[in-house]
């Protein structure tokens, strides 16, 4: 018996974008269009048939073995979400086949098939259902997907009165309860507060460790890193790599690094309380780079703006290595007094990392912002990248930087204390 539990052969999913739906014509005038100029007719069908088409998948091969963690990666638009839903059986694809051995659980949209006028008992035996559990299973699964979703107090409230938060907490906690050969997860650790993204990050390392075929597609490069031993790297519909997971992060991040650059807007908008309008990395000159010797001072920069006055808002950094976090810095760490006000307006700031601080490798920063215990305002993933090389030729840390242990260099202060008697 074959140990494969996925089989994709030369997938592809075509869309067509852009055509205008045609109006609707009576047999009379159909066939009277057509006497009278069917010329006109067949060139208009000619251009809708060579309407613009879109290939979200093209070509695509892979094989899946059973208890593998593959984690799906790539930019926003490379068709991960497309390949699960066609493994889900969502969408069927233009091309191509999928051979699936074992029962599919999707977790794709977290949320779908809550009804806001139901309990949230209610929901759970119906979103248990369409996500293809038996009453039985949800009956025994109950007590486990209500305190993991902390809300046993209001299991018999309609979910309209919910807030954000606790909807999509029960909704995570149903599918995660899922009990299949194959899973496949889109995405859904993006929900709730840090402390719950934490819970949803524990069960689903659960749910891989106990020998579950896993297809895993996240922005979370970290996650990825961390639950996932295989990875598949995914450019413009085409797998284009496919490997252990930190060889295709370390991939994907090196390719981010000439496709995203090191600088990043965002268009401004109003109506946000708070946002943020840039990032960039640059040298100690100022100039916006994307590479840098392990000499260099490393700037992280942003610039946002503030619409409306308030209190107890930061501004967070977050800074990876291959994908997985490697500091935190606030803005508040340096300026206390902006946690009790801060006036409308727009800001820039930079932090430096200094000098034979970084070890050689692959970064990426994101920027969150938002209140203090209180949640988050805009949160941007991973938006621009740089490498940190070994080029000088007179360091000290030449030859070892990159492969020895540790998360940074830190070149830390000793102290020679002389010899010891004895």
């Amino acid at each position: 018996m074959s140990d494969v539990a996925i089989r994709i052969e030369g997938l592809g999913k075509r869309y067509r974008i852009g055509a205008a739906s045609a109006p609707y014509r009576s047999l009379r005038e159909s066939l009277m269009e057509s006497l009278s100029a069917p010329l006109r007719r067949l060139r208009r069908e000619a251009r809708a048939d060579g309407a613009e088409t879109l290939w979200a998948l093209r070509n695509v091969s892979l094989e899946v073995r059973q208890g593998e963690v593959v984690g799906v990666i790539g930019r926003n638009g490379a068709g991960k979400s497309t390949l699960l839903k066609i493994l889900s059986r969502i969408t069927e694809p233009t091309e191509g086949y999928v051979d699936v051995h074992g029962r599919v659980g999707s977790l794709l949209e977290v949320g779908t098939g809550f009804h806001p006028e139901l309990t949230g008992r209610e929901n759970v035996f119906l979103n248990g259902s369409i996500l293809g559990m038996r009453r039985a299973e949800i009956e025994r699964k109950f007590d486990e997907i209500a305190a993991f979703a902390e809300i046993e107090k209001f299991l018999d409230t309609p979910v309209k009165h919910y807030s954000s938060g606790m909807y999509m907490r029960l909704a995570f906690s149903v599918a995660a309860h899922l009990d299949p050969e194959i899973l496949v997860v889109d995405e859904v650790l993006a929900v709730g507060d840090a402390a719950f993204q934490k819970k949803c990050l524990g069960k689903m390392d659960e749910v891989a460790r106990q020998g579950r075929t896993v297809l895993f597609v996240a922005h979370n490069l970290g996650a990825i890193g961390q639950l996932c031993e295989t990875g598949a790297l995914l450019h413009e519909g085409e797998l284009v790599y496919r490997g252990s997971a930190a060889s295709t992060i370390h991939r994907y991040l090196t390719t981010s690094i000439s496709e995203q650059g090191a600088t990043r807007s965002f268009p401004v908008d109003p109506a946000k309380a708070i946002q943020v309008l840039e990032v960039s990395v640059r040298d100690a000159a100022g100039a916006v780079r994307d590479r840098f010797d392990l000499n260099d001072p490393v700037h992280l920069s942003v610039r946002y703006a503030v619409h409306d006055p308030m209190r107890g808002m930061n501004v967070c950094l977050i800074l990876h290595r291959n994908g997985m976090p490697l500091l935190c810095s606030l803005d508040t760490d340096a300026f206390p007094a902006k946690l009790e006000s801060r006036e409308a307006g727009v800001f820039s700031y930079s932090v430096k990392i200094p000098p034979r601080f970084l070890k050689a490798g692959i970064y990426s920063l994101s920027v969150d912002t938002g209140k203090t215990n209180q949640g988050l305002f805009e949160k941007h993933n991973d938006v621009v990248s740089f490498q940190v090389e070994e080029l000088t030729e007179d360091t000290a840390f030449r030859g070892y930087a990159e492969n020895r242990l540790g998360m940074v260099v830190a070149p830390l202060e000793w102290s020679d204390e002389g010899a010891c008697a004895g």
